[in-house]
């Protein structure tokens, strides 16, 4: 038979290799694939490179994670997120070089955000850390979540609302965090403040982590479907100071990922 006497190309099969590791872990790091395959790191990164410049693959900024292009795989093993994360994270890694102080992006769930991309590793300041993917963030009580809360339509606000909304609720403070949501729909992007009453997720949090934080909704076809923030230290700069600052750059990256997830839909 032909395929008996022709030799198979080690290069190809080795990159192959790389490629179905990835698959099968659906998120690998670089020491990982070196355990599993053998290879030496150097080659392993040539691979990976290769392997992301044909649209196989792409590294996570988070946390350096390889991950399997959404495109190449079945659609139905991958979450919605993966695909916002994916398309997001270059728009990311571009923001970071505008910016001073690190961003997350997170994703609706029914009672909070999650964080599915960061670029704070590409930070080197301890107090600029975010993260790691998949921590819960309150819809009330962070900037993220209330970017979202305010830009989503009136419906899915209201049942969001009404999974959060305590037992004995304050009297007037659900009035109060819809004004909070009206103001920050007028102006286009959230802050932490006002602080809210109600003792949602992350509250205590907000309180002592010595952080600012502002976040605009991402928008496609008119509706959200996550958000971006930017986050530093208290002691760094005033909400004011770094609104007039980074506001701009900030909603310019959420409208280019929007504009992006657009031009490939699912």
């Amino acid at each position: 038979m032909l395929e008996q006497r022709v030799k198979t190309v080690r290069a190809l099969e080795r990159g192959l290799d790389v490629l179905l590791e990835v698959q099968t872990r659906k998120a690998a790091s670089l020491h990982e694939l070196h355990q599993a395959t053998g290879l030496p790191k150097a080659t392993l990164l040539r691979m990976l490179v290769t392997l992301g410049q044909k649209g196989m693959i792409w590294q996570r900024l988070a946390d350096g994670a390889y991950l399997p292009h959404v495109n190449q795989v079945e659609r139905a093993s991958f979450t919605m997120a993966s695909r916002i994360a994916e398309i997001a994270s270059p728009h990311m890694k571009a923001l970071s070089t505008r910016m001073a102080w690190p961003s997350v992006l997170g994703a609706p769930r029914l009672d909070h955000m999650e964080i599915i991309e960061t670029n704070s590793p590409l930070f080197r300041l301890d107090s600029a850390t975010l993260g790691p993917i998949g921590v819960k963030l309150s819809y009330i009580h962070t900037a993220t979540g209330r970017a979202y809360l305010a830009a989503c339509g009136d419906a899915e606000r209201d049942s969001i609302i009404d999974r959060l909304r305590p037992a004995n609720p304050p009297e007037g403070s659900e009035a109060e965090l819809r004004q909070m949501l009206s103001g920050v729909r007028q102006r286009g992007y959230a802050t932490r403040d006002p602080m809210m009453p109600w003792p949602d997720r992350s509250k205590q949090l907000v309180l002592r982590d010595g952080r600012r934080s502002m976040a605009v909704p991402i928008m496609v076809e008119g509706s959200p479907i996550a958000t971006i923030n930017v986050t530093w230290p208290t002691r760094r700069g005033t909400d004011e100071a770094v609104v007039k600052r980074h506001l701009e750059a900030l909603k310019a990256t959420a409208r280019a990922i929007g504009e992006a997830l657009e031009k490939n839909p699912r």
